[in-house]
């Protein structure tokens, strides 16, 4: 699939590059990003362009990963989302953002706007949400979102060697006034 770019009043959501090779790198400094997500860490600067030049292409070009940076209209990073394919119409999402954008909103925002195109323009019926126990800040971004928080996975992270309980949530088009592209047969 190619790309796509996705506008808020706010955003800018499109997939990243080598020009953006240095703003995740440096936004992905932050000990909290290192701690709460499984990037590498350290961070280096090969990890960025790793991610900037190939994983997020790649993603995009073979359909299993769409990566979207998340820019203010100023061309700042503010933060960055992806939508990571799991089965079949069902997709995973995943975030950060930058420290100096915490608490604006932007997350929240760019996650609605792009779990409602992979719900009308990628086939996607479900949209899990992850995040290890204790990871408030992303579990208030799902719930402003709109996730329905499931339950706790026992060790279902490993986090740098570490397994660690893992929080879980989803999003289906319904909870969105959509439709799905499969009938739901909800458990009686």
């Amino acid at each position: 699939m190619d790309p796509v770019t996705l506008t808020t009043d706010r955003l800018l959501l499109r997939t990243v590059g080598p020009q953006d090779t240095d703003a995740v790198y440096e936004a992905c400094q932050d000990p909290d990003i290192q701690r709460w997500t499984t990037i590498p860490s350290p961070y280096l600067r090969e990890h960025a362009q790793s991610f900037t030049e190939q994983l997020a292409p790649d993603g995009w070009a073979d359909g299993s990963m769409f990566t979207f940076g998340v820019f203010l209209h100023s061309g700042e990073l503010a933060g960055m989302l992806g939508i990571t394919m799991r089965a079949l119409g069902m997709g995973e999402i995943g975030f950060w953002t930058a420290k100096r954008h915490r608490s604006h909103g932007y997350i929240t925002e760019a996650a609605l706007t792009a779990c409602r195109w992979a719900f009308v323009h990628a086939a996607i019926d479900r949209i899990e949400w992850r995040a290890t126990v204790g990871n408030r800040a992303s579990r208030a971004v799902a719930e402003r979102a709109g996730f329905t928080i499931e339950g706790t996975l026992r060790s279902a992270t490993n986090n740098k060697g570490v397994r660690h309980d893992t929080w879980i949530g989803s999003l289906l088009p319904s909870d969105l006034g959509l439709p799905s592209t499969a009938p739901y047969l909800p458990a009686p």
